[in-house]
């Protein structure tokens, strides 16, 4: 079964057309600047995917003690 719906994939490459053409911008109302990052681009696509409503899988998260400290 498919993880993303075709939908989905279609925000995710108009996400990317805008990365490539140097006009997407991260942020709140593009405050953050234009996107360097391939990475950045998808996962910008993903989350206003997700924003629609459109099936796309949970954001990956770090495990429960990579982001703790440890204390001595």
């Amino acid at each position: 079964m498919a993880r993303n719906s075709e939908s989905t994939t279609n925000d995710v490459k108009k996400a990317l057309h805008k990365y490539k053409e140097g006009t997407l911008e991260s942020g709140k109302a593009g405050k953050g600047g234009v996107v360097t990052s391939r990475k950045q681009a998808i996962a910008i696509g993903l989350s206003e995917a997700r924003a629609k409503g459109k099936k796309v899988p949970a954001p990956k998260r770090a495990p429960g003690g990579a982001t703790r400290r440890r204390s001595r």
